[in-house]
């Protein structure tokens, strides 16, 4: 018996893979719930086996995969049914692979292929107290990230065949000596926020909502900017901490996103789907294999709705509980998976079909009716949902002869400083930044404010003007902008700006 891993979303489940041996007619079965690829394990394990020049037994081979009832998909578990059977024919100590957990697909020539989830599977066969892991090398990189843990990283069978063979006098399997180099991808393309021309009001926008993690809607005639604007946004947020990359590396191991041997990526990460994605691509699902989304694969980053009003509007709509909650559920008959989903949401989209009607759209050529059923696309529910709402206008010569905006770098430490202070105010309630505050607790002692300071707000939300989400979303707002001046609490100068970010509430106001 060895041990392998089954992934639901991004939960493990260590698996016992036991096998037994009989005299019989030939055959091999799987048993445990395995899916299609599962199923057909014994074919690549019997030519792996054979190409490794250690052929399978021909009597009656049984693997079971334990827990039965849990439903087992993919391919990783190859390596597992492998390692037991081999242990059931005595070509390997069975006393040494009893603990070690085995994840990788067999190829039919003997080699180990890298498999997806690797690194969840990892962090939860160190959950489950294994001392060791064997894995294929081209996943050793993302294994090893899991502390506390043994990575034994294989190219063949063969190779593992005479590990174990060798492990026989020490007792243990060892951790590979030779690490997989560092890869040195190309260097992308640097981009700045002083790229961007203009647009001062835009780019105030951008800095609080970097401050405060709050989600932006950028609104605006073609050529504005908008694009250039939300791009650079993850360029003037803060690292991420070793425990938030781990969970954005997490969630691309399940896509494939993890490069073989890089190291621990700490920038946030920026996912941009195109407007013709369906709702499983944006919160996640499928028909096999339930996979994350573009909002999970945006986690502790920025999700990037350009053109958003051509999104579906049921992908639309699906992305207001995630806002709320930070994780998205999928639910199936036999089968419920939870992805985290705390991401920053950025919205670019047109005033109108055409693209010309903002301010007074004497060149605008679409009817009324257009217009309305347009701005329609973007509902009501969603967009009270997004902090700061900014009207992005077209660029004039004024602008284009302005001196240049700031760099990512001097906005990128005003951010961080706001960040630190926003982490020391709220540490002892256990968040970190304005974003993640209930609005109860900024409405209440000690940090409520003084009436003085709330009145705009508070004639707005007795006008309707403003819901009482709006009403907690300026709050948020007014403290962000507060930390990036180093205040210790908003004034009235503070509120009103966050008041005025809420594009048609604040007019109405």
């Amino acid at each position: 018996m060895t041990r392998a891993v089954a992934l639901t979303g991004l939960e493990g489940t260590v698996v016992d893979v036991e096998c037994h041996i009989s005299p019989g007619l030939p055959a091999f079965g799987i048993g445990g719930l395995p899916d299609a690829a599962c199923a057909q394990a014994p074919d690549r394990v019997r030519s792996a086996a054979m190409s490794a020049e250690v052929p399978l037994p021909p009597h009656r081979i049984v693997v079971n995969l334990s827990p039965a009832s849990l439903p087992k998909r993919g391919t990783s578990f190859d390596l597992g049914i492998a390692v037991a059977v081999l242990a059931a024919g005595r070509q390997i100590p069975a006393e040494l692979v009893r603990g070690v957990v085995h994840i990788g697909e067999l190829g039919l020539d003997g080699r180990v292929r890298p498999v997806n989830g690797v690194l969840p599977a990892v962090f939860a066969a160190q959950r489950a107290g294994a001392r060791c892991v064997v894995v294929p090398a081209a996943n050793a990189g993302e294994a090893a990230l899991v502390d506390g843990i043994v990575v034994h990283a294989v190219t063949d069978l063969a190779g593992l065949i005479g590990a174990y063979r060798a492990a026989e006098r020490t007792g243990e399997l060892p951790a590979s000596q030779a690490r997989p180099p560092v890869v040195e991808a190309e260097a992308p393309r640097r981009i700045d926020l002083s790229d961007v021309t203009g647009q001062h009001e835009a780019r105030a926008a951008l800095e609080v909502a970097a401050a405060g993690g709050h989600h932006l809607l950028l609104n605006g005639p073609p050529g504005s900017g908008k694009t250039m604007l939300a791009e650079r946004l993850v360029t003037v947020l803060p690292p991420l901490s070793r425990q938030a990359a781990l969970e954005v590396a997490s969630v691309a191991s399940l896509v494939g996103g993890v490069q073989p041997g890089r190291e621990l990526d700490t920038t946030p990460p920026f996912v941009a789907p195109h407007h013709s994605a369906s709702v499983a691509a944006i919160v996640g699902g499928g028909g096999g294999a339930i996979r994350p989304g573009a909002i999970s694969r945006a986690h502790q980053g920025v999700l990037f709705l350009d053109e958003a009003a051509e999104f579906k509007s049921s992908a639309l709509q699906a992305l207001r509980q995630p806002l709320e909650s930070g994780e998205v559920e999928i639910a199936r008959a036999r089968l419920t998976v939870r992805y985290p989903a705390r991401f920053q949401l950025v919205m670019a989209a047109n005033p109108c079909p055409c693209g010309q009607g903002q301010g007074k759209g004497l060149q605008c050529s679409c009817s009324p009716t257009q217009r309305r059923m347009y701005a329609q696309r973007l509902s009501g529910p969603l967009t009270d949902r997004v902090d700061l709402q900014v009207e992005v206008p077209p660029m004039t010569k004024a602008g284009l002869s302005a001196q240049p905006g700031e760099s990512s770098a001097d906005v990128g430490y005003r951010v961080a400083q706001a960040r630190g202070a926003q982490a020391e105010r709220w540490f002892a309630h256990g968040w970190s930044i304005n974003r993640e505050v209930p609005g109860s607790a900024l409405r209440r002692p000690p940090f409520r404010l003084p009436a003085s300071v709330t009145s705009d707000l508070d004639r707005a939300l007795d006008l309707h003007v403003l819901t009482l989400r709006g009403y907690d979303r300026a709050l948020r707002v007014a403290w962000s902008v507060s930390d990036l001046r180093g205040r210790p609490s908003p004034d009235r100068d503070e509120v009103g700006f966050a008041l005025a970010m809420r594009r048609a509430e604040g007019v109405a106001a």
